[in-house]
């Protein structure tokens, strides 16, 4: 038995509806995809986020998450969007329409989402008086406006004056920061979120800017994304026991938490997905290298398993044969940050 036959026997009509939609490219039309499109909504991956979506659109803080990843009605209710649409729900789906207008309710003039007292106060200042916290944090765009891109809302223009905002969060270097703290002065960057080629660059931040910008029809192929991606790939590491936890997050296998820390494990499937969306060419080096480390690990049944999470194997070996495909189609450019390996905190030369 080869790895379709096992993706397609799995009981989540969900994963089956996307195995024939994403690799056999089976359309809307088909006898197959329109039946387990009706089964979707009892799936129980979605059947249970939905009995606890309130009235108003929203998901109350922490319901699916711990500490600042859902802190907020707002940042809930956008972690759990993020999963509706990666479970392949879209803007014609009720509840989802329903959560994208509770998310553009909060939205600020400016196009961004506003940075609660909690988030403000995070990252080893959270003694600092209230007035020394941050007064910008990219990510607290980032995750809303992750979610209603992944449910297809990326053109609308409440969506685009998010991405303008976004953008003009940028560093010189092409990176994103931590944040803005008290004075205008840019925030710490831990050594776990440290960029090997950026002064200021926060991988957290960065990963989820360059999710969004990936998510979107002509972003994805802009140079904001490929200087993004690139500063990811210059981070060299090979951290096989956190393979697929963004995967486990979106099926509800890990309960997500974080803020500032949610990006904080390094996740080849990620990266991977990643690469084939803002279209990284095979000649690149490190892309090939991380496409043949993949490769390998590999079963005798063309699945992958996540050391951390084994019951998403299917889920994980769909996510990753859906970015072999689409990397294998080609992209048309190379990176051009060096290798380096990654040290969270290098060691410091001795004075004497």
């Amino acid at each position: 038995m080869n790895w379709t036959a096992l993706l397609l026997a799995d009981p989540s009509p969900c994963l089956r509806w996307l195995v024939l939609r994403d690799l056999y490219d089976r359309p809307s039309h088909d006898p197959e995809r329109t039946a387990l499109a009706v089964q979707r909504e009892a799936d129980p991956l979605v059947s249970g986020i939905l009995a606890l979506q309130e009235e108003d659109g929203s998901w109350a803080p922490n319901v699916l998450a711990t500490g600042g990843a859902g802190g907020s009605r707002t940042m809930m209710t956008a972690l759990v969007l993020s999963r509706l649409g990666y479970l392949g729900f879209d803007s014609n789906y009720p509840p989802v329409r329903r959560a994208a207008a509770y998310l553009f309710r909060q939205q600020q003039p400016e196009g961004c989402w506003p940075l609660t007292e909690e988030m403000a106060l995070t990252d080893g200042i959270s003694q600092a008086p209230q007035d020394e916290g941050y007064t910008m944090i990219p990510l607290q765009t980032a995750f809303p406006l992750r979610g209603l891109a992944m449910c297809g809302y990326s053109n609308d223009p409440r969506a685009e004056q998010a991405y303008e905002w976004l953008l003009a969060q940028r560093l010189p270097d092409g990176a994103w920061p931590t944040g803005i703290a008290a004075g205008g002065v840019y925030g710490y960057v831990g050594g776990y979120r440290r960029l090997p080629h950026s002064r200021w660059g926060c991988r957290s931040n960065t990963t989820a800017a360059l999710i969004c910008l990936a998510l979107h029809p002509t972003h994805c192929q802009g140079e904001p994304a490929r200087q993004a991606l690139d500063h990811l790939l210059g981070r060299e590491t090979r951290e096989v026991h956190t393979l697929g936890i963004e995967v486990a997050r979106m099926v509800g296998a890990e309960r997500p938490r974080g803020f500032l820390t949610y990006f904080a494990r390094f996740d080849l499937a990620l990266l991977a997905d990643l690469c084939g969306r803002v279209g990284l060419s095979p000649a690149d080096e490190r892309l090939a290298d991380l496409l043949n480390f993949l490769i390998g690990l590999q079963n005798e049944f063309g699945l992958w398993q996540s050391p951390a999470y084994p019951q998403i194997t299917r889920w994980l070996s769909f996510d990753l044969q859906r970015s072999l495909r689409r990397l294998r189609t080609g992209g048309d450019w190379v990176g051009s940050q060096p290798r380096t390996p990654f040290q969270p905190y290098p060691k410091r030369e001795r004075r004497y």
